[in-house]
């Protein structure tokens, strides 16, 4: 197993990792409708967020540009730690539209802890020889906001590939021409269902680099337990969101259940904040608490990991009890724990 401990120091705080990022989605709205969740799960005070689409948003923008704060936009604490991406996910279908400045001036503004650099995601449905376009100028980008940034922000390389070569030579280049605090691993979220692809892509990532590796958009329940078995020390989703708008619930071991489908049963099987002495027609009619559901749903998977390792539990154990009634996610572990046998 390759799960790390760290303590991850930022200008508006330190947190332990592993770690989520819930994703807000600020900007993409004239308002953000994510729940206020920092006071409500002490654990959790982190943030992602998109810099283009706030930068985008005007009126949004111009409140900020006249000195009013994104943690007061996001109606949270000041010591919220947030992760800046630039937006790279909107360039998988739309033209790119900013430069390495140009998003470390809006990074900077928002007051983000932590910088994602300027990415385009690769995609399958595009020939081989732009995906590797791609990868070059993701690289030659990341190196760029390196030589151009001077501020005390924690710097992360956006590093994307899709064979475990291409993740190694583009740390090994990185390492060597830029300076960064950690690095991100992207355009994993659409070859999600292809495991084995994944844990290879992730773990070549891991053994190439001490620091601080993130993945993006890879946050949620299947791949949370894989992720630190492999040894990621953040991770972002937006699963808790989009599954609350399908009025999906999250159970750990089991995913996202359609609560439209459940009628003879007046408690849902939970014992979290938000659940534990409501009915269940009462969850499913509120969105608002079905987002704070599943995003508890997502810190108590990482809290029990962190209490298997703390207590002593063999992981592994734990694991193979953990994705057993899953045909899926059983078989995702079962890949990962060979690959990572193969490493230590």
């Amino acid at each position: 197993m390759l799960y790390r401990k760290r303590t991850l120091q930022s200008q508006h705080g330190e947190v332990e990792t592993p770690i989520l990022f819930p994703v807000r989605n600020i900007g993409k709205r004239s308002t953000d409708n994510t729940p206020e969740y920092t006071k409500e799960i002490p654990d959790l005070p982190t943030a992602m967020v998109n810099a283009r689409a706030i930068r985008q948003r005007d009126t949004q923008w111009q409140r900020i540009q006249d000195g009013h704060s994104l943690r007061s936009e996001l109606g949270v604490t000041d010591s919220t730690i947030v992760f800046a991406d630039s937006g790279g996910f909107d360039f998988a279908s739309e033209k790119l539209d900013t430069t390495p400045k140009k998003s470390l001036e809006t990074q900077e503004a928002i007051d983000a802890d932590i910088l994602g650099t300027v990415d385009v995601p690769l995609s399958r449905e595009v020939r081989e020889h732009e995906n590797n376009r791609r990868v070059r100028e993701n690289l030659e980008r990341a190196v760029t906001a390196s030589e151009l940034y001077t501020g005390n922000s924690l710097l992360f390389a956006s590093v994307h590939g899709y064979d475990p070569e291409t993740i190694r030579n583009g740390i090994s280049y990185l390492e060597k021409h830029g300076e960064f605090d950690g690095y991100a691993l992207g355009s994993l979220v659409p070859i999600r269902t292809d495991y084995k692809k994944v844990t290879k892509l992730i773990l070549a990532a891991r053994r190439s680099t001490e620091k601080h590796l993130h993945v993006y958009g890879l946050g949620g329940l299947v791949y949370q337990p894989l992720l630190l078995y492999c040894g990621v020390d953040s991770f972002d989703s937006s699963a808790f969101i989009r599954s609350a708008g399908n009025r999906n619930y999250l159970i750990p071991g089991f995913g996202g259940r359609e609560l439209r489908k459940i009628q003879d049963l007046t408690y849902l099987p939970c014992a979290c904040p938000v659940c534990h002495n409501r009915t269940l027609n009462d969850v499913r009619e509120d969105r608002d608490a079905l987002v704070m559901h599943n995003l508890w749903a997502l810190t108590l998977e990482l809290r029990r990991f962190r209490y298997m390792i703390e207590a002593g539990e063999d992981i592994e154990t734990y694991l193979d009890l953990r994705f057993r009634g899953n045909d899926v996610t059983a078989r995702a572990y079962k890949i990962a724990k060979q690959q990572v046998r193969r490493l230590t």
